[in-house]
């Protein structure tokens, strides 16, 4: 691995201007500044982190809730749903610590952007020889195409259940390509706008899981238990390791160390670099809290209607609606579609945030000074092409859908270390972070942690394919 610049970062005189040649996460027109009542630019105070500010954690606020949309995709539901119908509450205490495991993962991430002022594909082009890079590359795209089809499809499904089956599944994949052209639309209005847009989408998954769980009232002993005390029987080790590989998604992790350079950060002072981490280390802890409770919402309404039932096994993101139909019925407002619009608004949201996180892949390892709606474009039409294809295959057949489904998740198991291994190596490199790398002990639980979600994935697939 070669380096350009040897100079230490976060020094006063090694402050690395970006080059306007070089393809970057945003525009300095496009980032938010934060301003607060001390920024003084003495310089006794760049080794000083500034005291606690609401109105900053307010501003710092936006990159770790879009960052939290990979834990509540419509694959994450699926597996909720699954882990609920079949293990019932026993396995809310692993989806908590899957969660920080996860977490601890994105902090890294976001710590990598804001120390170095890149994300981590840029990093990738520059760190590694060009056949390193063009597998990286390749890899990140193929765990993107992946993960999108999950989500299109999941967009898609639900789609027929809120038109009632009159709209079919190769018909939903075309409305949620158009995704892209609210992406675009909504880009133009600023950063603070499109993460207002994905706030209000996690709001509606929020209040639509919420009323589920009000509408089937599950037991609040057997949530509290299930989440406090560990329990594993052999018979839940698939939902097990489904709860935990469906969590770190390949793609995010390039997401999120893009995601955090909306915000202007003085780079050149330590001081300013520690407080920017402090407040991402906020924020993205209340947004993974938010979407801890949004599973434990699905879970739980899945655990009270069908553990132990004949319809546990069977039970996925196909039939999951109609199943919750006939055993909790219409009420005022039928079950049916609240699942549907809380299913949609993962699903949309999701799909949005891949091309989002498909622009930076694609224009860092290439360094690609594309238009942003050509870019955007081109990594739509890569997701969406393979998607109508599996749409058109797969629409008659629910089981051909399931099988599928571990398919792809041997496709993501595969791609974790060519994001994580990066990801670790990087951050513990001093002349990359400087002060801010990370210590062996933290290398090495990440390290478990990748091998862990990957050993995961794979148990979950092989137990699947081989029932």
């Amino acid at each position: 691995m070669s380096r350009s610049h040897q100079e230490q970062p976060l020094l006063a005189d090694s402050f690395i201007e970006e080059d306007e040649a070089q393809e970057t996460a945003y525009d300095s027109s496009e980032k938010i500044v934060v301003v607060g009542v001390d920024e003084s630019d003495n310089e006794d105070n760049w080794g000083r982190v500034p005291p606690f500010s609401w109105k900053k954690l307010w501003l710092y606020t936006g990159p770790g809730f879009l960052m939290s949309i990979a834990f509540l995709d419509p694959g994450n539901l699926e597996g909720d749903l699954q882990a609920g119908a079949i293990a019932g509450y026993s396995l809310l205490w692993l989806l908590m610590w899957a969660t920080a495991m996860g977490l601890l993962i994105q902090l890294l991430s976001a710590r990598l952007g804001v120390v170095t002022g890149k994300h981590l594909a840029e990093l990738c082009r520059e760190e590694y020889p060009p056949w390193a890079r063009r597998v990286l590359w390749i890899m990140a795209e193929l765990a993107l195409i992946g993960s999108d089809i999950q989500e299109v499809i999941g967009s898609a499904i639900a789609i027929r259940i809120l038109s009632h089956g009159v709209v079919p599944l190769w018909a939903g994949v075309v409305i949620t390509a158009l995704d892209c052209f609210i992406f675009l639309f909504l880009e133009n209005y600023g950063v603070r706008t499109l993460e207002a847009f994905f706030a209000v989408l996690i709001g509606v998954m929020a209040i639509s899981f919420a009323w589920m769980f009000g509408e089937a009232k599950p037991s609040g002993k057997e949530l509290l238990l299930g989440v406090l005390i560990p329990k594993l029987s052999s018979k839940t080790i698939q939902q097990a390791v489904g709860v935990v590989g469906c969590l770190i998604m390949p793609h995010n992790v390039f997401l999120h160390s893009a995601l955090v350079q909306s915000r202007q950060v003085d780079r050149s002072k330590k001081g300013r670099v520690q407080e920017a981490l402090n407040y991402y280390s906020i924020e993205s802890t209340l947004a993974l809290v938010v979407s801890f409770i949004i599973n434990i919402f699905v879970t739980t309404v899945f655990a009270k209607g069908f553990y132990g039932s004949e319809l546990a096994n069977s039970i996925g993101l196909v039939n999951a609606g109609q199943y919750l139909e006939e055993t909790y019925g219409g009420g005022l407002f039928p079950i049916l579609y609240i699942w549907g619009i809380g299913l949609l608004a993962a699903g949309q949201s999701s799909t949005i945030t891949g091309t989002y996180a498909g622009q930076f892949i694609m224009g860092g390892f290439l360094n690609l000074r594309l238009k942003k709606w050509m870019r955007a474009l081109i990594t739509r039409s890569c997701a969406i092409f393979p998607t109508m294809i599996v749409a058109l295959i797969f629409d008659t057949s629910e089981e051909s859908l399931d099988v599928l489904n571990e398919w792809l998740n041997v496709l993501q198991s595969v791609q974790i270390p060519f994001a994580l291994i990066p990801l670790l190596c990087l951050v513990s490199k001093e002349q990359i972070m400087g002060t801010f790398r990370i210590g062996a002990v933290l290398k090495v639980f990440c390290h478990s942690i990748l091998h862990f979600d990957l050993t995961g994935h794979f148990s979950d697939a092989v137990i699947s394919l081989c029932i």
